[in-house]
């Protein structure tokens, strides 16, 4: 079972989410907090694998929460659950270390496919511990850093990309059912141009696909989702 700690600074919305997390086979809430400060104690004296943490809390932010974790040195996997858009916070949380990050309101079957991942990456991350000599070969690299064998991030970029952005434009597309060039631009901090270039770089590489949106007029959109 992986043990969640649930973090929000709403009593009621808390509790909604520990009943999607109950819902959800292989996890269990061991404990809610409703401050950072609490979210830092329980942290510590439980030893969640896993946080589901809101951005805005009384007492400070959730991002400032990540951050205080990581520099104490704490592995706990972190879901961001919050109603925050903004392209800074969605920048810090994946920067911060954030492994997914959902935006309220959302249905338990949204939450638990989150949960699914999470769960899958601390599987590889578990295995990276029990191998001989500490050595982990290239596939069991990509899995752990969320990378599609083969494809995506292990493939050559075309001149002019990056691997960080791309990690960044392939995270931001992961965490929509769907993404234009304009929003993923608006949330990693590309202009439209340029988050298109990585985008159709994923397009090309088998990592992600693409549908043509059709309105009343103009050309139809591009709309991108990762595979």
């Amino acid at each position: 079972m992986i043990r969640v700690l649930v973090v929000d600074d709403d009593f009621m919305v808390a509790r909604i989410h520990t009943r999607f997390v109950e819902q959800t086979d292989g996890f269990e809430v061991v404990g809610t907090a409703h401050t950072g400060a609490d979210a830092l104690r329980l942290v510590s004296e439980l030893a969640p694998d896993l946080l589901l943490l809101d951005v805005h809390l009384p007492d400070e932010s959730g991002l400032d929460v990540l951050s205080r974790l990581r520099a104490a040195g704490h592995r706990v996997a972190v879901v961001m659950v919050t109603a925050e858009r903004g392209a800074d916070a969605v920048r810090s949380a994946l920067h911060g270390g954030a492994m997914q990050y959902l935006v309220k309101p959302f249905e338990q079957a949204d939450l638990a496919d989150r949960l699914h991942h999470v769960a899958a990456a601390l599987g590889v991350l578990g295995a990276l511990g029990g191998l001989e000599e500490g050595q982990a070969d290239q596939a069991v690299i990509d899995q752990a850093f969320g990378a599609v064998p083969g494809r995506a991030a292990a493939t050559a970029l075309p001149k002019g990309l990056s691997r960080e952005t791309a990690e960044l434009v392939l995270s931001a597309m992961r965490e929509r059912t769907e993404i234009s060039a304009s929003e993923a631009g608006e949330l990693v901090g590309l202009s439209r141009v340029t988050a298109r270039r990585y985008l159709e770089h994923f397009v090309d590489t088998a990592a992600a696909e693409v549908r043509l949106q059709y309105g009343t007029a103009g050309r139809p959109a591009r709309r991108y989702r990762a595979r």
